[in-house]
C-alpha cells in the first residue's frame, strides 16, 4: 500500500526532530566535556575520595638551658566519621555513643551523621583513654565502618603561666595565636599529612588508604633561662602585690654582651593551658560580673606583654642616657668636685623647674654625686649644653626613635616630641626622663648598650632553630649597632651608677660580695594623672656586667609609696641576690664542660 503524501510529511518531521535532538545533546555532551570537563572531574574525585587529616606535633620551645620544655605538642586523636558508610538503622545508635563517650550533644552529633558529605569531624584533641572506650564500643556493636580515629596533637605548657606572655598559646587548630607561638608560627607548625581513600558511589572502599605523614615542626631555643626567668617572676608578683601596683608590673633582665633576653615577665600572667579563662583570684572575682564584651577586654589585657607594648615615662633613669651625652661631648667629667650647685631649681624659658628636693636643695655637686642624689637641675643643665639637635642624635643612636626588632608580636615605639618642636622646655623635661614615653625593653636596650662598652646591642628572644628532619641547629645572630660612646666613657657610667647604689638612691639593690650599679626612677603617668610609674634599673657586676635589670611598677599605692629609691631598688635586689650566684655556678660549669 503506498504511503500517503501527508504521512511521508510526518516522517520527515519526526527526522528532523530526532536530528536536531541528536545535535543538541552532541552539542552539548561537547561543552560539558570541555568547559566543564575539568571541574566535574575534580568534583567526582572529591566525591569518590575521603581525606583525613593528620596534624602535625608543633617543635617544642626549650629554655636557654636547653633541658627545660616551656611549650610542647603530646599524641592525641581525632575522630571523624564518614555518613554515608554508616547504615541508616546505626546511626542513632552511633550518635549516642559518640555524644556519650565524648560528652557532646547528641542532636548535633546525629545531625552531622544524617549529612550526605564524605568526612565529619567530631572531636580532636582528645585523649587515647576517650577513643579507647570509642574502640571499645565499636567491637562490642560490630561496628567497622564509618568511624575513624586518627592521629592528633595537643599543646601543652608544663609549666603553666611561666613567661606567658613571651610564649603565648595556640587555637584549638594548632595555629599560635600570641608569643613566641604566633611570631615563629610558620617554623613551629611543620606540615600536616593525611589519609586518603578511593571510593565509589555507594561509599564503599575501592582500595587501601594512602598514609602521608606528618612532617614536625621545628624547635626552638629561646633566650629565656628558666631559673632566672621563675626568680624573677616571683619578686614581681610579691612586689605588685605588697605595694598594691593597680596597674602591675614588668621585669626584663638583658645580656648585655649578646643581646640575650635571660627574663621577661609581665604581672599579671595567664595560665597558657587556659588562656580564656581568669588566673588571679582577683580577675576572677570580677569575672562573672563581666558581659562578653568586657571579658574580651580583660583577656586581651591579660595577654598584653607590658614589657615591649606600653610605653611609660622612664623619670630619672634615663639620666644615665644624659650623662652618656654629655660625657661623649665632653662637656663634663664624673668627678669634678663643685662643677653644680642645686639650689633646688632651676629657671628654662621663664619656667621653673624644681628638683625633686627642693626643699632641701643638694648645693655643691660633681656629675658623680648628681646621679647618686638624682638631681634634676644638673641634667637640665646638661641637656642645654648639650643642645637640641646633638641631643636627638644621641637618642637616635641609642635605638630611642625606632622599635628594638624583637622578634615578638606587639611591640610599640616611642613618642617623643618632633626635633623641630623641641624647645627648651621640651629638652629640659627629657634631659631628666619626663615627657616622652619610651617601652621598657627600649629601656633597658639602651642601658645595656652602655653596659656593652657603649655598642648598641639589639635584644632578641630565640637563640637557636632545631631542624625537626635533619636535628641540625641554626643560631640566630647577634647584632650589633654603632659605637654610641666610648668604651671609656661606657666605664665612667658604669662606675657612677655603682655610686648610686653604693652610697645613694639605689642602695636598696645593694648584694653583698657584687658590684651592682644601678639608677632609680619616679615619674608621673603622662596620661593617667595621680598615677606613678617606679623603676630600677640595675647592671651588674659593673667592671663585667653580665646582667642588665629592668624593674618597672605601675602605680603602686601601697604605704612604702611610690620611690623608686625605696619601691623598686629593692626588688633589685632580692634578684640579684639569687640571680649572681647563679650566673656564677654556671659559668664555673661552663668553664670545667
Amino acid at each position: 500500500m503506498p504511503i500517503s503524501l501527508s504521512s511521508k510529511k510526518k516522517m520527515r518531521n519526526g527526522l528532523f526532530v530526532v536530528i536536531v535532538i541528536i545535535l543538541l545533546l552532541t552539542t552539548r555532551l561537547g561543552y560539558i566535556q570541555l568547559v566543564w570537563g575539568a571541574e566535574l572531574n575534580n568534583q567526582a574525585t572529591s566525591q569518590q575520595s575521603q581525606s583525613r587529616k593528620i596534624t602535625a606535633k608543633r617543635g617544642t620551645i626549650y629554655d636557654a638551658t636547653g633541658k627545660y620544655e616551656l611549650a610542647v605538642s603530646s599524641s592525641v586523636e581525632a575522630v571523624t566519621i564518614n555518613p554515608t558508610n554508616i547504615s541508616k538503622e546505626n546511626k542513632e545508635k552511633v550518635a549516642k555513643a559518640l555524644s556519650d563517650i565524648f560528652e557532646l550533644d547528641y542532636e548535633k552529633v546525629l545531625k552531622r551523621l544524617k549529612k550526605r558529605s564524605s568526612i565529619e569531624t567530631i572531636v580532636k584533641q582528645v585523649e587515647k583513654s576517650k577513643t579507647d572506650e570509642l574502640r571499645k564500643w565499636m567491637e562490642e556493636n560490630q561496628i567497622t565502618r564509618g568511624i575513624n580515629i586518627d592521629e592528633d596533637s595537643k599543646r601543652y605548657y608544663p609549666y603553666g603561666d611561666l613567661a606567658a606572655q613571651v610564649i603565648g598559646f595556640c587555637g584549638n587548630d594548632n595555629q599560635g595565636l600570641d608569643g613566641i607561638e604566633a611570631k615563629y608560627n610558620d617554623e613551629l607548625k611543620g606540615t600536616n599529612g593525611k589519609i586518603e581513600r578511593q571510593t565509589n558511589a555507594a561509599g564503599e572502599s575501592l582500595g587501601d588508604e594512602e598514609y602521608i605523614s606528618a612532617i614536625d615542626g621545628n624547635s626552638l631555643i629561646l633566650t629565656i633561662d628558666m631559673t632566672i626567668q621563675s626568680i624573677v617572676e616571683k619578686y614581681l608578683e610579691e612586689a605588685c602585690i605588697d605595694n598594691v601596683c593597680t596597674d602591675g608590673g614588668s621585669i626584663i633582665a638583658m645580656n648585655p654582651k649578646n643581646g640575650d633576653i635571660l627574663a621577661m615577665a609581665t604581672y599579671p600572667a595567664y595560665d597558657l593551658n587556659s588562656p580564656y579563662e581568669p588566673h588571679t583570684d582577683e580577675q576572677k572575682a570580677e569575672w562573672k560580673n563581666l558581659d562578653s564584651q568586657d571579658r574580651t577586654t580583660a583577656m586581651q589585657k591579660m595577654w598584653r606583654n607590658k614589657a615591649i607594648s606600653d610605653t611609660y615615662e622612664p623619670g630619672s633613669v634615663f639620666k644615665t642616657i644624659t650623662s652618656s651625652a654629655a660625657l661623649e661631648e665632653g662637656i663634663t667629667d664624673t668627678d669634678k668636685e663643685g662643677e653644680f650647685c642645686c639650689t633646688g631649681g632651676i629657671e628654662v624659658a621663664g619656667v621653673r623647674i624644681k628638683c625633686w628636693r627642693y626643699y632641701r636643695p643638694h648645693g655643691s655637686e660633681s656629675l658623680r654625686l648628681a646621679l647618686m642624689n638624682s638631681c634634676n637641675p644638673v641634667f637640665i643643665g646638661l641637656g642645654q649644653k648639650i643642645g637640641v639637635t646633638k641631643y636627638y642624635e644621641y637618642l637616635r643612636k641609642f635605638g630611642l626613635f625606632n622599635k628594638t626588632g624583637i622578634k615578638l608580636p606587639g611591640e610599640a615605639n616611642s613618642i617623643f616630641i618632633k626635633e623641630e618642636k623641641a624647645g627648651p622646655v621640651e629638652l629640659a623635661t627629657i634631659s631628666f626622663g619626663q615627657r616622652f614615653e619610651i617601652t621598657p625593653l627600649q629601656m633597658v636596650t639602651a642601658v645595656s648598650s652602655i653596659a656593652n662598652k657603649g655598642t648598641y646591642i639589639k635584644p632578641r628572644i630565640v637563640k637557636s632553630i632545631i631542624n625537626s628532619e635533619t636535628g641540625e641547629k641554626t643560631d640566630m645572630p647577634i647584632e650589633t649597632g654603632e659605637q654610641i660612646i666610648s668604651k671609656e666613657n661606657a666605664e665612667k657610667v658604669l662606675s657612677m651608677m655603682n655610686s648610686v647604689v653604693s652610697e645613694g638612691t639605689g642602695k636598696n639593690a645593694k648584694v653583698e660580695g657584687y658590684q651592682v650599679g644601678g639608677k632609680t626612677g619616679t615619674s608621673e603617668d603622662g596620661v593617667n594623672t595621680g598615677k606613678y610609674v617606679t623603676s630600677f634599673c640595675g647592671v651588674a657586676n659593673t667592671d663585667d656586667p653580665q646582667i642588665v635589670l629592668l624593674i618597672t611598677l605601675y602605680n603602686p599605692t601601697g604605704e612604702g609609696g611610690h620611690q623608686g629609691g625605696g619601691v623598686a631598688a629593692p626588688v633589685g635586689g632580692k634578684i640579684l641576690s639569687e640571680v649572681l650566684p647563679y650566673l656564677d655556678s654556671k659559668a664555673d660549669i661552663d668553664k670545667i664542660m
